[in-house]
């Protein structure tokens, strides 16, 4: 899918325009002297795994269709402090105006694939594969699960309507585990598999029981989950999630769980460092 084509990303960069430009760029036009042309270029300033490079593009065009804007990277790739991102050229003004935009998108976006790289490797050689969650910055969700997924990551539910979880609080307000899973099997969208989140032994055990094609151990310490994947023993896919962090993933991964869902990628991954410099006036 070519996502720079795609009506909410492109509602997406509009909107940061709109929010960022108003009414016009005061500063740049009281500056500087109009018709300036000349050329700038986007730098990392860290090791990053870039991602959403191609708002770059998108972001000057909404701005100004006159801009020449180069992507000089692909997404996905693994870059260097110093690697040049993107080259944009053509009227200095509309650069200046874009600048802050194309540089959130890009900073924001490295992060959180920065991040999933860096628990994909942490749980190098096990069976364990890293996925995200709903846990999106609200409008941003298509393009942080295209950074997950560059970074190595899975994409878990993109919304509620492509994936059944059960929670606790389904199971309370439904009469039990045994008549949601039932009424969820029943009225569930073909294709779509029922996992249910899992709080202790009791719940597991309850859970398999109804047939749920998949269970969530939630919260949960390695030495449970460890308990609970050998109670399992491989009769349906295991996902942790509750708090997992970067020093913590490893012992998660090696219990033999088949997932681990981890918000942190999307609702923490700390913005990576990128600036714009302006090369050439004329």
């Amino acid at each position: 899918m070519d996502l720079s084509q795609h009506p909410a990303v492109r509602r997406s960069v509009l909107g940061a325009l709109q929010e960022d430009v108003g009414r016009g760029d005061v500063t740049t036009r009281v500056a500087l002297e109009p018709g300036l042309q000349g050329s700038a270029v986007m730098l990392a300033e860290a090791d990053c795994v870039v991602a959403g490079v191609f708002l770059v593009s998108l972001a000057y065009e909404c701005c100004d269709p006159r801009l020449d804007v180069e992507v000089l990277v692909s997404d996905g790739a693994a870059v260097a402090p110093g690697t040049a991102v993107a080259r944009m050229r053509g009227p200095v003004a509309s650069v200046l105006t874009g600048e802050r935009v194309a540089l959130n998108f890009v900073q924001h976006l490295s992060g959180v694939a920065t991040l999933t790289r860096q628990f994909v490797e942490a749980v190098h050689g096990t069976s364990a594969a890293i996925v995200d969650t709903r846990k999106t910055v609200p409008g941003l969700r298509l393009l942080e699960k295209h950074a997950v997924h560059l970074g190595g990551g899975m994409n878990h539910r993109f919304g509620l309507d492509d994936g059944i979880l059960i929670k606790n609080t389904h199971v309370a307000l439904g009469g039990g585990t045994a008549a949601v899973v039932a009424r969820a099997r029943r009225e569930a969208p073909l294709g779509l598999r029922v996992q249910v989140e899992c709080r202790s032994r009791a719940e597991v055990e309850a859970a398999l029981a109804a047939g749920a094609d998949a269970v969530l151990l939630d919260n949960q310490t390695v030495d449970e989950v460890r308990a609970l994947v050998r109670l399992v023993a491989g009769r349906v896919p295991v996902e942790v999630s509750g708090g997992i962090t970067l020093e913590s993933v490893r012992g998660y991964a090696e219990t033999g769980v088949d997932r681990i869902s981890v918000g942190a990628l999307t609702h923490s991954a700390p913005a990576v460092p990128l600036h714009l410099r302006v090369e050439t006036v004329a």
